[in-house]
């Protein structure tokens, strides 16, 4: 046994009280920024920042002391959150220890824990709880400013790191105007990601539009030359979002059954219909926040469903002409709702908010749910049947689906001692170990079979494309040879009462079809089967899709495949550069190393190009951006910024045929122009304030440096077959994946089958080399939507997305 050690040895003196670190205000912040605003790797920290102060405007709109919010992204990477509430209150705080005495705007920004949401005369109800809002958000912020629009008078207050620059000050007269505007710059010391994602923001402020009916939240994106705007107004609240949420299925009801009702304090509001697909859809929230694990308030609608629908089933004799035993299951079958609880002070399981945990919701919910929904039944009978026939169907299913299984059972076709005969099973028993490839046809699973490991890695051919279980009922599911064939692979067993992940005999299940659209859709029917069968799977991070090369490149003797498109262009450059110098402006000469660098700048830039709208010229810009007109500062220089477009006119001239020149440039309020005229036709060409303002314009800047170094003048690339002129970095790369496909033959990659085993394995197989994509569900209700639009019976929404993406497709077979 050992003892403690001494007080003077050297870990004592280690360990003392100076190791005991306090850590004050907002440094706590950000020293331990997961705690308050989650990830600050993955995206969903660095949005949260927007959420705290969106749901301070909302809270506004809760309290009817506002009735719109503007989010704004700007150019510069910061967003602004304007509400036409109260405004923050800008008094002095009498009770503030700190000296000089601070305003309440000051005390909000930079004190965790302060707010006005601790007691239920400010708000009744409220997303925020802990007061660690906004002021985390300025903690985790390169900058903040605030505006407050109170009193009659404009009030104004900035931060530098959480710091504020001076007390709060008032900077004019309100001209009538009301409420807050708070603008900060994400810090990259914090968030490795800085910049937002419009769709991510989109879909949570149009959640927070439908819960709050009325409330008009308008999201901006002045990132780029042409702005973005999505007006958010939704005056049916839930039922306007459960027609939303099912507008790719088809509807047994004309409008969604709507569930109001406020006890004791809590407001209970609810949507639901049913449709004719077979797949339940509850979202769940408390305060507008949502809850993805449910919790008391969802168990207290499942329960009040079940037990009206039940009973009048039995009333109406349907369950006694059917001969069935409803569950709560068969009652959810097709149901679609939306869930909303406004509780004063709700009790959840994490930070999180994931799951509600307030007891007294659920007896509330259940009582108000059973009570609304048994009137709506009895004063709508043809309806109520049509609702009821279908669940006596879901019962009549699921009892078929149980023979189906117990015969299927009998048969050994579920029975794990007798495993399919086209599993090539693997060694190890360790189900952590273990891994299993669904590959594609027999020619497929020939080759993987060859290629795997046997200790740990098991293949499992599927002939054909299996069956669609979007549009197919359980029984009909479990006749299906495929299907059965891989649920028994698996393990797991399948359906609610049977299915049990403990038991999944695979700890990777891996996807593995191939390259091309009988592969692509071969996959979309197996996800679509895991995501409606076993999303637990997936939620637990078991499935996996394999990432098999696209291309075969030969040269000599010599084969290689490449993963993707960015594995080509290195290949490509990688040939190109062998042998090549380049002669930079300055008439440097350029090679190895320092070549590839410039190649790779070269490439940066050109993706910056591709991703500018198609009404700018891509030579104009990227002669514009060696020229310098991208720099911030140019705006408020108009002397400078003309003598920027004359010097962007002699660089197209050095582009033109000699009887192609005569470029004019020239800057305005509209930004930049040059012009030209041949054979009596005039070329125009406009570089406008919204491209010179935007994001992308910042970006190209960012490349200026290194490109004036290479282009000052027109460059020159030296290789064997000759030199030939370089005007860009287009131009460089070009030239470089022209030299590289010289002495190569390459072909698109299709099938696996097209590959020897050890290549297969080299690729696609070894745990060493291979890439793997993790499958993961994002939001819950537009992965629904994804699944029934391009999965469903309704053909029109389906027709609609190939319309809206017919121009982003990389690859077409025909």
């Amino acid at each position: 046994m050992s003892s403690m050690p001494a007080e003077n040895t050297p870990i004592a003196e280690d360990y003392g009280a100076d190791s005991i670190k306090m850590l004050k205000g907002l440094e706590a912040v950000r020293k331990r920024p997961g705690m308050y605003i989650g990830d600050t790797d993955d995206g969903s920290g660095l949005h949260h920042m927007i959420y705290e102060a969106v749901d301070n405007a909302v809270d506004e709109v809760l309290a009817g002391h506002a009735s719109m919010c503007n989010v704004t992204l700007n150019a510069d990477g910061s967003a602004t959150v304007r509400d036409d509430g109260r405004g923050i209150p800008v008094g002095i705080k009498d009770d503030d220890d700190h000296e000089p005495k601070r305003s309440a705007v000051e005390i909000v920004f930079t004190e965790l824990h302060a707010g006005g949401k601790f007691d239920q005369n400010s708000y009744k109800v409220s997303g925020g709880l802990h007061g660690v809002g906004v002021s985390v958000v300025n903690a985790l912020s390169t900058w903040l400013r605030c505006r407050v629009w109170r009193n009659g008078k404009e009030h104004f207050i900035e931060f530098n790191d959480g710091v504020p620059v001076a007390p709060l000050e008032i900077v004019g007269d309100a001209n009538g105007e009301q409420g807050t505007e708070v603008s900060f710059l994400p810090s990259p010391n914090t968030f490795t990601k800085v910049e937002f994602d419009f769709n991510t923001l989109e879909h949570r402020l149009r959640e927070l539009a439908f819960l709050n009916s009325g409330a008009k939240i308008v999201l901006e994106d002045r990132r780029h030359a042409d702005v973005r705007r999505v007006e958010l107004m939704y005056e049916g609240g839930t039922s306007a979002f459960v027609k939303y949420l099912d507008r790719s299925k088809t509807a047994l009801l004309p409008e969604p059954i709507m569930i109001r009702a406020e006890r004791d304090g809590v407001t209970v509001d609810a949507a639901l219909w049913w449709n004719e697909s077979y797949h339940e859809n509850v979202l769940c929230f408390t305060n507008n926040i949502p809850q993805r694990d449910g919790g008391t308030h969802l168990a207290g609608f499942r329960g009040a469903l079940t037990r009206v629908v039940n009973r009048y089933a039995e009333e109406s004799g349907i369950a006694k002409k059917e001969r069935v035993s409803m569950t709560g299951d068969d009652a959810r079958e097709g149901l679609t709702c939306i869930l909303s609880v406004k509780v004063p002070d709700p009790k959840f399981s994490s930070q999180t908010k994931d799951k509600l945990v307030s007891s007294e919701v659920r007896p509330i919910v259940e009582s108000a749910v059973s009570e609304e929904l048994a009137t709506w039944f009895e004063e709508h009978p043809k309806e109520a049947r049509s609702i009821v026939s279908k669940v006596a169907e879901a019962a009549a299913a699921r009892e078929a689906a149980r023979k189906a299984r117990e015969l299927t059972r009998r048969k050994g076709a579920l029975d794990m001692a007798n495993l399919p005969g086209k599993l090539a099973e693997c060694q190890d028993r360790n189900a952590a170990n273990t891994e299993m490839f669904i590959v594609e046809g027999d020619s497929a699973g020939g080759s993987a079979k060859q290629a795997r490991n046997r200790e740990y890695q098991a293949v499992l051919p599927i002939r054909g494309k299996i069956l669609n279980v979007e549009r197919a009922r359980f029984d009909k599911m479990l006749s299906s040879q495929e299907i059965g064939t891989l649920i028994t692979a698996m393990g797991t067993g399948i359906g609610r009462e049977e299915f049990n992940l403990d038991k999944l005999r695979y700890h990777k299940i891996i996807i593995m079809t191939d390259a091309d659209v009988d592969g692509a859709h071969i996959r979309t029917l197996l996800l679509t089967f895991f995501y409606r069968q076993m999303p637990e799977l997936i939620e637990r991070g078991h499935l996996y899709i394999a990432q098999p090369p696209l291309y075969k490149v030969m040269r000599g003797k010599s084969e290689t495949y490449l993963k993707d498109h960015r594995g080509l262009e290195d290949y490509l450059i990688n040939n190109g550069l062998e042998e090549t110098v380049l002669i930079d402006g300055s008439s440097n000469e350029r090679a190895g190393a320092d070549l590839r660098a410039i190649v790779e700048e070269a490439r940066r830039t050109a993706k910056c190009l591709d991703d500018l709208h198609s009404r700018y010229a891509r030579f104009v810009v990227e002669q514009a951006t060696i020229a310098g007109a991208f720099d911030p500062a140019l705006l408020d220089d108009p002397a400078r910024a003309a003598e920027i477009a004359n010097e962007l006119a002699r660089r197209l001239d050095t582009l033109a045929d000699e009887t192609e020149k005569g470029w004019e440039g020239s800057f305005t309020d509209d930004g930049y122009l040059v012009t030209r005229e041949v054979r009596g036709v005039t070329e125009a060409h406009a570089l406008d304030m919204g491209l010179l303002r935007s994001l992308d314009a910042r970006r190209l800047n960012e490349h200026y440096a290194q490109l004036r170094e290479v282009y000052s003048a027109p460059a020159k690339l030296r290789r064997k077959s000759g030199t030939i002129d370089i005007f860009g970095p287009r131009d460089l790369l070009e030239a470089v994946f022209e030299s590289g496909r010289k002495g190569i033959s390459m072909q698109r990659y299709k099938g696996l089958g097209e590959m020897n085993a050890d290549q297969l394995a080299e690729t696609t197989l070894d745990r060493e080399t291979r890439t793997l994509l993790q499958v993961k569900i994002g939001e819950l209700d537009e992965a629904d939507e994804i699944f029934s639009k391009l999965m469903g019976d309704v053909v029109e929404p389906r027709r609609a997305f190939i319309q809206e993406n017919a121009l982003l497709v990389g690859n077409l077979d025909v």
